[in-house]
């Protein structure tokens, strides 16, 4: 590649000064620390203050990558995709109509991406780091969990109408709890649980084959307390993500039970959907909750998205080429030349029509082809390695992108960012592990 030519050349050069700076022979702890912080700094801080810390992981990144002699780029095919999708975003902002508002999302895009490009380049060379990023999440979503379970014993109440009451008796009305992160919401931290949760489920099968079994049943239980949250929090489309996080658990672990443990294999699958339908029979909230899912145009919230859904598509018939321009901002300003009278919306309540509405049909492609390699790549990999490490790191992330991809056909917390930056950490670990693959693969050809 021509850029990694030139980074060579500039590597060249400042290699003295490289070799005689402590802080530059440091960069790799440095930005170790970062990212730990932007995963911490989720469930505390601001939006602004969780991006100024990635911020600063993509800065040292860029120190790192010019002065350090033998740094380059070596992009997987899906991560070409997302380059491609990334130029696109970058045309549809200099064609929007209100360029300043497209330009304030336009850098959130690219917040987001250079932490992408920042951890999945720090992985490069540090793949045993995978675990305490892992950790990292996971103590971040066990904790949200527990803080769920005592807002639920609290019986907070809703800081603004988050459920349509109409129809319910007083005891199918739920106590939507939300954790601590902001803006408070019960859907936002729906959407972090589905993508938080694998890895605490991942940290426990790394713990329990390496025999570490207290630890592994402290993450169990951390495990199963996020999960009860997550319930807790009655946003349907984070239920809807939970089903393909149980999913993707019960496909993967097929690979190892199937052939010598079926009658186990399947008494625990049907005993764990026995205690599911259990729970539903006996909880009349949460029952009333997951059958107001099917309500359509019964339930307001359900509803409301289907106005939504029709607006924003007229929006990107209209703009099918290169979009509006990205950002939530720039999204609703343009929403309300096409909104029915009193369905106000920040987003198009869809990951995919919101692709499509803010950078046109082009980005879209490219945003669902990346995901069609990496998924196709990563169950490639399940399927045919033996290093369980591995297996259990790349599951682990595969399951989470599934999860938010399912959830965000519903919602539109997707675009937070304590969501974007588990999602992102979770695709930098699937590129890691693949890139071991292909080194491997390249060493015995």
């Amino acid at each position: 590649m021509i850029f990694n030519n030139i980074l060579n050349f500039t590597q060249n050069k400042l290699d003295y000064i490289y070799k005689n700076s402590l802080f530059l022979q440091n960069t790799d702890k440095l930005i170790f620390i970062s990212i730990i912080g932007v995963l911490l700094a989720s469930t505390i801080l601001s939006s602004d203050g969780i991006g100024f810390i990635a911020l600063i992981t993509i800065f040292l990144t860029v120190i790192k990558v010019i002065f350090k002699k033998g740094e380059k780029f070596e992009p997987n095919l899906f991560e070409l995709f997302i380059l491609i999708y990334f130029m696109i975003v970058l045309i549809s902002l200099a064609g929007s109509t209100l360029f300043a508002l497209s330009l304030k999302g336009f850098m959130k895009t690219v917040t987001y991406l250079g932490f992408y490009v920042s951890v999945v380049h720090y992985l490069k060379d540090n793949r045993n780091k995978i675990p305490y990023i892992l950790a990292a999440i996971g103590l971040c979503v066990g904790i949200e969990g527990i803080a769920g379970f005592l807002q639920n014993f609290a019986h907070v109440e809703e800081i603004s109408t988050w459920q349509d009451v109409t129809n319910l008796n007083p005891e199918e009305v739920m106590t939507r709890v939300y954790g601590t992160l902001k803006p408070y919401n019960p859907n936002l931290l729906g959407g972090y649980f589905v993508a938080g949760i694998p890895s605490i489920l991942g940290l426990t099968a790394l713990l329990l084959y390496l025999k570490k079994h207290m630890m592994a049943i402290i993450c169990g239980i951390l495990s199963l307390i996020s999960i009860a949250a997550l319930f807790m929090t009655g946003c349907r489309g984070s239920y809807i993500g939970c089903m393909v996080i149980f999913c993707g658990i019960f496909l993967i672990s097929a690979k190892f039970l199937w052939n010598n443990y079926k009658k186990i294999y399947l008494s625990i699958a049907g005993g764990f959907i026995v205690l599911i339908t259990t729970a539903l029979l006996a909880m009349n909230s949460l029952r009333a909750r997951v059958l107001s899912i099917f309500a359509m145009r019964q339930d307001s919230s359900n509803s409301f998205r289907f106005n939504v859904y029709q607006s924003s598509f007229k929006m990107f018939q209209d703009n099918w080429l290169f979009g509006i321009g990205v950002g939530n901002k720039n999204f609703r300003e343009i929403y309300g030349l096409y909104m029915r009278t009193g369905f106000d919306a920040l987003s198009a309540y869809n990951i995919f029509l919101e692709t499509a509405v803010e950078s046109g049909i082009f980005a879209l492609i490219a945003f669902v082809v990346f995901l069609i390699i990496l998924i196709k790549d990563s169950v490639k990999y399940i399927l045919n390695s033996d290093d369980i490490k591995n297996i259990i790191f790349i599951s682990t992330a595969l399951i989470s992108i599934c999860a938010v991809m399912v959830h965000g056909l519903v919602d539109t917390v997707f675009f937070r960012p304590q969501i974007q930056f588990v999602f992102w950490t979770m695709v930098a670990i699937a590129s890691s592990v693949l890139k071991t693959n292909s080194a491997i693969t390249k060493t015995f050809d």
